[in-house]
């Protein structure tokens, strides 16, 4: 089934982001229960520090949100953001990027209907393994040598408040000695940008 099919057989109406993170299972981010998402999100619209203490005994803090987007700080090493991505007949799907900070920045990718059902990531876009950040025209010896340090995949997500892109940066290199970080800078190639096209992400390069 498509995912326009699944988003009229599933009520995947139109909801705001607020509505979507109140009510979202408390699995998702266990950080947070319920009803302390929604304080949170009453902190933020009365203009105040919409920060409060979480089950980890550590601090969650809600730094942005409109009403198709939303940014939260889960802990002091991990960041959560949603993005509510249009398809048709007034239905939407989430995209979450969870992004764990240390020591190198590493992102999880997901899509749920708005009731939060999860969607086949493969489905909804292409995600690119580390060759695709490397630069195909550098001097094949040098690329040998990148392929060597650079023997996993790290890669943050940033999902954009005002716009529907996506921008996936290889984080790998910085897990890395400075030494070889010098190494393998003239192989890696440019973030690639997605947008949001005909109900998936699309590269635009």
């Amino acid at each position: 089934m498509s995912i326009i099919a699944l988003a009229l057989a599933g009520g995947m109406g139109a909801q705001t982001m607020e509505a979507v993170f109140t009510g979202m299972p408390d699995s998702y981010i266990p950080q947070l229960e319920n009803a302390w998402r929604k304080d949170l999100v009453d902190l933020y619209r009365a203009g105040k520090e919409a920060k409060l203490k979480n089950v980890m005994e550590g601090y969650s803090s809600l730094e942005q949100l409109n009403d198709t987007y939303l940014r939260l700080r889960t802990t002091t090493r991990s960041v959560v953001e949603m993005k509510l991505l249009p398809l048709v007949n007034n239905t939407s799907v989430i995209c979450m990027v969870t992004t764990v900070e240390g020591p190198v920045a590493d992102s999880r990718l997901a899509f749920y209907t708005t009731d939060w059902q999860p969607l086949p990531l493969d489905d909804l876009i292409e995600p690119l393994a580390g060759e695709w950040y490397l630069k195909t025209d550098a001097p094949a010896d040098q690329l040998d040598d990148a392929r060597a340090l650079l023997d996993m995949d790290l890669i943050r997500y940033d999902l954009h408040a005002d716009n529907l892109t996506l921008t996936a940066t290889y984080t790998t290199p910085l897990y890395l000695s400075e030494e070889d970080r010098e190494r393998v800078e003239p192989c890696l190639a440019a973030p690639v940008v997605y947008e949001w096209r005909r109900a998936h992400f699309e590269r635009k390069r």
